[in-house]
């Protein structure tokens, strides 16, 4: 069993609508409580025993819709840590069930199936398991032994059903994090490659020019100053470039979300002089799509501080797309310098985009300069 301990709220901004929302389904279920509730209402017990039972059955659906609603928020269970308080609802859940015993008799199974849920979708796998074989023995119990219990075999049948409901449908939910947390993984692996790949290529360009041109002014420092101040500068130029790109690539590489990533992004074009402009939230892309989008954003920040020679860039995030576009010289000015107008780094881009279900267009923008669109 995961030890409990306490797990910090998502941001609002990363939430779905179910964190949101969910806690309507858990409510609208709880019609089913009627049952109890008519029992007490027809019960032949003492006044304190059907006072008590009414007391425990509100109190229950108190708790069990805080407790569904602070899961959420909490984002616990389903293979997430647990925090202790939601034991302690549980707990309490229990004994108000077992309260309402004495008032309403063998109407208290009509608790066990929200306690199911309770512990399916809230706890650990190990006490969905303790619940469910616990409440399909209580139940059938009941149903058969106890004097009256037949007509509540429907709720057996119920009970057995929605153990077998709340088996595959955590398992596929836990099946699906896990493969989305593999998959995030491997593309943040994948990822860190294809960085190294780049600091590499560049280093590897920059200091192979920078040496041509050292030994040319080397040769030339004394026939043809001039010249070698000039090869001097070149080189003083493409050592900056050669620092800002590297510090770019860097910084994607560390980056691990797309508001890391745009935050990284800001500081390397800030640094070139370049601003940035940003429309749009990171929370509307999904995780998996967002992890995708934060590389082609590093990618083309860094091909515009290598090749744009842009003043600005904007960065337009709407659910399913990304935008990069700059002012810069195009990829059609920019295809004699560097022998085409698709390097490595688009293909690179295409390539994960692919992998990720995604398309990448890639060309000069309505105004000029060039634009970067990850759509799905």
């Amino acid at each position: 069993m995961t030890s409990p301990q306490r797990t910090a709220p998502r941001p609002p901004a990363e939430r779905d609508p179910w964190d949101r929302y969910g806690w309507v389904m858990a409510a609208v279920w709880l019609i089913f409580l009627i049952y109890p509730a008519l029992a007490l209402v027809r019960s032949t017990a003492g006044v304190g025993w059907i006072v008590l039972g009414w007391a425990a059955l509100v109190v229950f659906v108190v708790l069990y819709i805080g407790g569904f609603i602070r899961g959420l928020r909490l984002d616990s269970g389903l293979g997430r840590p647990v925090p202790a308080g939601q034991w302690w609802i549980f707990g309490a859940l229990i004994a108000c069930m077992l309260l309402t015993i004495p008032g309403a008799g063998v109407s208290y199974i009509s608790f066990l199936p929200f306690l199911m849920s309770f512990a399916s979708y809230g706890l650990t796998r190990a006490a969905h398991w303790v619940t469910m074989a616990a409440s399909i023995t209580l139940t059938a119990l009941s149903v058969f032994l106890i004097p009256g219990g037949l007509p509540y075999l429907t709720v057996l049948v119920i009970v057995a059903l929605l153990g077998v409901v709340n088996t595959v449908t955590t398992w596929l939910i836990i099946r699906s994090a896990e493969t989305e947390r593999l998959g995030r993984e491997l593309a943040t692996s994948a990822g860190r490659e294809a960085a190294a790949r780049d600091v590499h290529d560049l280093i590897g360009h920059s200091l192979t020019v920078v040496q041509l041109k050292a030994q040319l002014a080397q040769r030339l420092i004394e026939t043809d100053p001039e010249r070698a101040k000039a090869e001097l500068a070149d080189i003083t130029a493409l050592t900056a470039e050669a620092i800002a790109g590297v510090r770019a690539t860097v910084a994607g590489a560390r980056a691990t979300t797309l508001v890391e990533q745009l935050a990284s992004g800001r500081d390397a074009l800030q640094a070139a002089g370049v601003d940035l402009r940003v429309d749009g939230e990171p929370a509307a892309l999904s995780p998996v799509q967002s992890l995708t989008a934060s590389w082609v954003l590093r990618e083309a920040i860094t091909n515009v501080l290598r090749h744009a020679r842009a003043s600005e860039v904007s960065v337009t995030i709407i659910p399913g797309s990304l935008i990069v576009a700059d002012d810069g010289r195009g990829p059609a000015s920019d295809a004699p310098a560097h022998g085409a107008t698709e390097g490595n780094g688009v293909r690179g881009m295409r390539e994960r985009a692919a992998a990720a279900g995604a398309a990448l267009e890639f060309g000069p923008g309505p105004a000029g300069g060039t634009r970067v669109e990850l759509r799905w």
